[in-house]
């Protein structure tokens, strides 16, 4: 049951993060998670993030590095390492 609020608050995030523009320390942060909830919002965030940023590099038509370097800059910029 534990599992499926964290799911419904995560997939809840994922939608505010999309409109606002929120990095997930920031969606984590606004939600006050801690523990065990903050791990695992911030991996699955960064796992979202991370098919999210691919998505974008395949549809900018990036390869090799170009896609590589804006790969690892979008994530970093979703999840909130600046």
């Amino acid at each position: 049951m534990k599992c499926l609020a964290v799911a419904l608050m995560f997939a809840a995030s994922v939608v505010t993060a999309a409109t606002a523009d929120e990095s997930c320390k920031d969606q984590a942060r606004e939600n006050k998670f801690t523990g065990e909830t903050l791990k695992n919002f911030m991996t699955n965030c960064k796992d979202v993030a991370t098919m999210m940023c691919d998505g974008q590099a395949i549809d900018q038509k990036l390869s090799d590095e170009a896609k590589d370097t804006f790969t690892k800059k979008c994530i970093k910029d979703a999840v909130g390492s600046k």
